[in-house]
């Protein structure tokens, strides 16, 4: 079951592979898009290169943790030699959504189309989170009693911890309108859509609570977030649609009537179009497909 620097833990439940820590001396196994169907945390301990997630690119050198969302796309393109740990785990052994109460790191560490998707690391947050994944290893290896519910809460301290981290890298600090009027602007955009998502989609309809026209408003968010409008409605839909697909039993046609959507076949295209594969296919793969495990 474990290979050297590999350590899985297959869920007692279903006796599917559920968890997998792995080491890794190259990122050549990501040089190219991946869509995978579990959470990925990428660890980079050393070296230096490019991260794309989704359309956006990051460059990175030293210690970087990444955070992947299931069927998120993204790639790595390393500069030099580039060393670090992967954690992955599968929604059916740990859903971020369900347990957001216990480790708040859904919009925090996962699924923030705010902020990066990635977090540095000090020398004493290293030596921290070195140790949680030493205990991991360890308990894995030694096939320790209720070795499930270990890994679960190394895996919740683990990210309680990247959470922390996160905030004190980007805390949310209030922007004036005398100080920055164009952040101010997608600050409030950003309002707008968390209150409203649900029901307005356009830029048109957001450009008018902001009483500006569409296209000044895509110019400044764009200059500002290097994103559309457009671009941060629906990944804020989708985000939610995605919970809902997760957490419920609602059917395709509810989930899209709840997110504004009357027809749900506009629904199933738009988010296929955002996210490559359709609602029901999400859902059967990423929630109910027990065979599928971690390759």
């Amino acid at each position: 079951m474990i290979n050297t620097d590999t350590y899985t833990l297959v869920d007692n439940q279903n006796s599917e592979l559920a968890f997998k820590l792995y080491k890794f001396e190259s990122l050549r196994h990501f040089d190219h898009i991946q869509r995978l169907n579990y959470y990925s945390i990428i660890w980079i301990q050393s070296g230096s290169g490019t991260a794309q997630i989704e359309t956006e690119k990051y460059t990175y050198a030293g210690d970087h943790i990444f955070a992947c969302s299931p069927y998120q796309p993204f790639m790595f393109d390393a500069n030099t030699d580039t060393r670090g740990f992967v954690i992955n785990f599968h929604p059916n052994f740990f859903c971020i959504h369900k347990h957001h109460s216990e480790i708040a790191c859904d919009g925090v560490f996962f699924n923030n189309v705010y902020q990066y998707p990635y977090i540095t690391i000090s020398d004493a947050e290293c030596e921290t989170l070195s140790w949680i994944v030493s205990e991991m290893k360890k308990d894995i290896e030694e096939n320790s009693l209720a070795i499930s519910e270990a890994i679960l809460s190394y895996l919740k301290l683990f990210l309680i911890n990247c959470s922390r981290i996160k905030k004190r890298n980007y805390p949310e600090i209030p922007v004036k309108q005398e100080d920055a009027p164009e952040k101010f602007i997608v600050q409030q955009l950003k309002n707008y859509i968390e209150n409203n998502f649900r029901s307005l989609h356009s830029t048109k309809d957001y450009a008018a609570l902001l009483h500006m026209t569409p296209n000044a408003l895509t110019k400044l968010v764009k200059a500002t977030s290097n994103k559309t409008p457009s671009a941060l409605i629906a990944e804020r839909i989708i985000i939610e649609a995605k919970r809902e697909l997760y957490l419920s039993d609602k059917s395709v046609e509810e989930i899209a009537l709840e997110l504004g959507y009357d027809d749900p076949f506009y629904f199933s295209r738009f988010f296929k179009k955002q996210t490559n594969i359709s609602p029901s296919i999400y859902r059967k793969t990423v929630v109910y497909n027990k065979a599928a495990g971690l390759q």
